[in-house]
């Protein structure tokens, strides 16, 4: 089987600018500041934030369209706006790997309808998502945190890339 190239993308830009410029969430409640003990995921920029860099924290919804799917969380980014770096492989790794070890892989339809997920170490993600990236059904891959839950990125087709930013 040829591997199937994908993008993993950060925060979107328009939700990143909203936030820093306006201080507004996507559920329209005002942002927190936080400066950082060090470890947080910045979502803006996929990796751990190093102790005493600012913050910021709000709601966000990875999801574009209405449904029963359609979820908010947390998620940190940072308070100075930094280039996203342009990754194309899973884990993200570093000092401080950002995924962690263990993390899910949630598969979403075009229309936002959870297809499959599956929890997966940094060691065996790749060959997952290949599975996902393989079927017809899956339009996107969404990746959190296995912990908390919490949303971490999406992953998609570089073809389809170019909707999201």
């Amino acid at each position: 089987m040829t591997n199937i190239a994908y993008t993993v993308q950060p925060l979107s830009t328009e939700f990143s600018s909203r936030v820093r410029e306006q201080g507004l969430d996507d559920q329209q409640q005002a942002v927190e500041y936080h400066i950082a003990q060090g470890g947080e995921p910045c979502r803006d920029v996929l990796r751990r934030a190093m102790p005493g860099e600012r913050l910021i924290l709000a709601s966000h919804c990875p999801f574009r369209r209405a449904g029963p799917y359609r979820e908010y969380g947390p998620v940190f980014m940072l308070a100075a706006s930094e280039a996203p770096p342009v990754l194309t492989a899973l884990p993200i790794t570093g000092e401080m790997p950002y995924l962690g070890q263990q993390f899910v892989l949630r598969a979403y339809s075009v229309d936002e309808r959870i297809v499959d997920a599956a929890v997966v170490t940094a060691a065996d993600a790749e060959a997952q998502l290949q599975v996902f990236l393989a079927r017809e059904d899956v339009d996107t891959v969404f990746v959190h945190f296995a912990a908390y839950g919490c949303y971490a990125c999406r992953v998609v087709r570089p073809i389809r890339s170019a909707s999201y930013r």
